[in-house]
């Protein structure tokens, strides 16, 4: 007859399974930087798409304008750049208006939507700080997500105006050849309707080529102002914007407590 070991019980839970200790932190779980790691290439994939996006828009807007010039060019040469030539230009330049004020506001939008991108990696390098701090020298890019953490990622690295920065970027270049196109538009159709001088309908083209794309400008800025005041920073540094980023958002909105992007 074999004699049987005595069995030692396990420590009784109120839910009657085996106790197991719970972390103090996320970050003390091993599997937290796999999950980081995984969240931060998620980030610089959808962010890899979206700037795609935005060269194969602006790319087919260039290319549809590029095309109506060769067109204009062809029917002018053909018609001795007379009504016909005229009524089809108003019939082709609204097109490429279209095409390039849709590619305008997609631009716009994936501006604000990298901007969250953006955000979120740096919520992740903040992480990072967290369970190492000591690689906080080898980091270039922000580890805070406000707009200061934000506009250290993107590069900017000394003061500027926003407006002046708004201009050489895709968004802004594709308003100015809107407002050239709007001006072409106005130009033509005054000279062929009201019949007016040459320097009348240039006076007027021009008036719209200015203003379209400050409203475009004005445009951006306002939906910059709501996105930086709907947007709700976890992780703040003490450092301020070089393009004054800061003062899009509403002073009272930004005292709020940390809340989702966009909530």
């Amino acid at each position: 007859m074999t004699e049987q070991l005595p069995r030692h019980p396990e420590p009784a839970t109120g839910s009657g399974e085996p106790h197991h200790a719970k972390p103090d932190s996320p970050l003390d779980d091993p599997r937290t930087l796999q999950i980081l790691a995984t969240e931060h290439w998620s980030l610089l994939a959808t962010r890899s798409l979206s700037w795609s996006e935005s060269f194969a828009r602006a790319g087919l807007f260039l290319s549809v304008v590029s095309a109506t010039a060769v067109a204009l060019a062809l029917v002018g040469q053909a018609t001795d750049f007379g009504d016909r030539f005229v009524a089809f230009a108003l019939v082709m330049l609204p097109v490429d208006l279209f095409v390039g004020l849709a590619t305008f506001t997609r631009l716009d939008e994936v501006n604000g939507e990298d901007a969250i991108w953006v955000a979120g990696m740096n919520r992740i390098r903040h992480a990072y700080l967290e369970v190492n701090p000591a690689l906080a020298p080898y980091f270039i890019t922000g580890a805070t997500d406000d707009p200061a953490g934000m506009e250290k990622t993107f590069g900017i690295h000394r003061p500027g105006n926003a407006l002046a920065h708004w201009i050489v970027t895709m968004p802004g270049m594709v308003a100015v050849i809107d407002g050239v196109l709007a001006g072409l538009i106005v130009g033509l159709a005054v000279n062929a309707v009201a019949h007016m001088a040459m320097q009348e309908a240039i006076i007027a083209g021009a008036v719209v080529g200015v203003i379209l794309p400050t409203v475009l400008a004005l445009r951006s800025q306002r939906s910059l102002r709501w996105l930086m005041g709907a947007y709700r920073p976890r992780f703040r540094s003490d450092g301020t914007t070089h393009h004054g980023w800061d003062d899009l958002a509403d002073p009272d909105r930004r005292k709020d407590g940390p809340r989702q992007p966009g909530s």
